[in-house]
């Protein structure tokens, strides 16, 4: 597998004095509904961001850690489950607010494709059916399509239109003339690079703003209109990545200190 971040897979930040750890997780799969089997998952991240215990706002450079793994081909799905596993265990032992978008499908396309599911998936999935009936000082999960309407106007819940409505710029160069599913089979069969690289930071634009999202709903973060998510990106992963340093990247990125 292909594995980048600024915090190993399976591994959480050091929790900073005095704030609470938010965990997101996003995964990204194919999606074929035509027969059984056809929901394959290939990529996954988890961010994590800090939230003082008095809520205060999100800064334009906010410090979040991440883990992002990808596989090279399909024979790797069994090892990218396992480290999906590995990822639920540690935020299960470490976070205090889990999120994610639709979440419940995630972890259903991980438990299918599984030859015997991870414990840690199974349980993540018993505590997203759960979480309306979670009590004070549990673990919570909040699942940002279906838990945030008390923050939104909007009535669509696709995580892009939930972030434009709270004033998030989430705008995705990636999928402009093409698709996740071509982008992963330029991947996968021709070895693009570059195509692998736009779905990483599709997925990780994805769990980021999730986080985001999730913890605005939980009344724990605001932020001033216009937080742009793609220049939170470009702050923490530098030059890990080759497509982060393309003028259509870059270009979103505006000048520093903008909304």
């Amino acid at each position: 597998m292909i594995v980048t971040g600024n915090v190993p897979v399976g591994e959480a930040p050091a929790q900073p004095h005095g704030n609470r750890l938010l965990a997101a997780i996003d995964v990204e799969w194919s999606k074929n509904y035509r027969g059984k089997g056809g929901r394959v998952p290939f990529c996954f991240s988890v961010t994590w961001i800090p939230l003082p215990a008095g809520g205060a706002a999100v800064p334009h450079a906010t410090r979040f850690w991440y883990s992002s793994a990808y596989v090279n081909d399909d024979g790797e799905r069994s090892d990218l489950i396992a480290a999906a596993g590995a990822a639920l265990g540690c935020i299960a032992s470490h976070a205090t607010l889990v999120a994610g978008h639709q979440l419940c499908s995630d972890l259903a396309v991980l438990a299918s494709a599984a030859d015997g599911t991870p414990t840690a998936i199974e349980e993540a999935r018993s505590a997203w059916r759960k979480r309306r009936q979670a009590e004070p000082g549990q673990l919570a999960y909040l699942d940002t399509r279906y838990d945030a309407g008390g923050v939104l106007a909007c009535q669509s819940r696709r995580l892009v239109d939930v972030c434009a409505d709270l004033r998030l710029d989430v705008t995705q160069p990636e999928l402009r003339g093409s698709s996740m599913t071509a982008l992963h089979r330029r991947w996968t069969e021709h070895g693009d690079v570059t195509a692998r690289e736009k779905i990483t930071v599709l997925n990780l634009r994805h769990s980021l703003s999730t986080a985001i999202v999730a913890a605005r709903a939980a009344g724990l973060a605001q932020w001033q209109p216009g937080l742009n998510v793609n220049r939170l990106l470009a702050s923490q992963l530098g030059s890990r990545l080759g497509w982060t340093a393309s003028p259509a990247f870059t270009a979103l990125l505006g000048e520093p200190g903008a909304a």
